[in-house]
């Protein structure tokens, strides 16, 4: 007898550590809870702006607890994480606008890559410390992703359009609907209703929700990171 799927919703942004761990954490139960995960890339910035909400980098004491924070969560989940140099500089100046935008562009274009796609920015911002800005470094995520160069200049082409920009700020706009004031907004549809979870610590939330067992972070013995 097939098991129903349930279905979660999560809205990241490249920018945020936390929603790689989210993001990685779904992935593995995935099977095991039999989710119908969806990933919705949205705007980070627009959401904290809209929400009242300010980023770790103008909080001192924030920015010197997630240094911390991201040493332990690398530990326990089996994330690669590590805090860029110029930590500020990534979150408050460079961004992750374009980012975000070809992501939006993936998800209409090649749906089933943007698992992959999201996984290489992840990396490349939160684990090797490199640009996520320029076009070249786009190109390089979409690439090592199994993107061909085919569909990769032809995704780069997109990130400008008008309806890219509308179906990011269609996402943003829905998770701040929702309640959302950061990333990640996990968003579980249970019994006819959608409940909003903040953050990469609501798991055994999340289980109770779905009345299944949260069996702490799967981490795999050999990382396919």
């Amino acid at each position: 007898m097939a098991v129903a799927k349930r279905t979660v919703e999560l809205f990241y942004d490249v920018l945020s550590p936390y929603s790689w761990v989210a993001f990685e954490v779904l992935c593995r139960y995935r099977p095991v809870w039999h989710l119908d995960l969806r990933f919705r890339p949205f705007f980070l910035g627009g959401v904290m702006n809209s929400s009242g909400n300010r980023p770790p980098a103008m909080v001192p004491a924030k920015g010197a607890y997630m240094a911390k924070d991201l040493k332990r969560l690398r530990e326990f989940y089996g994330v690669p994480l590590q805090q860029p140099k110029d930590f500020a500089d990534v979150m408050l100046n460079k961004g992750s606008l374009s980012a975000m935008r070809l992501l939006v562009a993936t998800s209409i274009s090649h749906p089933d890559m943007l698992e992959h796609v999201s996984r290489q920015f992840w990396l490349r911002v939160w684990s090797r410390d490199e640009d996520i800005v320029l076009p070249e470094s786009l190109k390089m995520a979409c690439l090592a992703s199994g993107l061909n160069e085919t569909q990769t200049t032809a995704l780069l082409s997109r990130i400008s359009d008008q309806d890219i920009k509308e179906k990011l700020k269609e996402n943003t706009k829905e998770a701040l609907d929702a309640g959302s004031f950061g990333a990640p907004t996990i968003i579980a549809h249970h019994n006819d209703e959608k409940h909003m979870f903040f953050g990469s610590d609501r798991f055994l939330l999340l289980a109770h929700l779905f009345g299944v067992n949260w069996e702490g972070p799967l981490r795999p013995p050999q990382s396919n990171l």
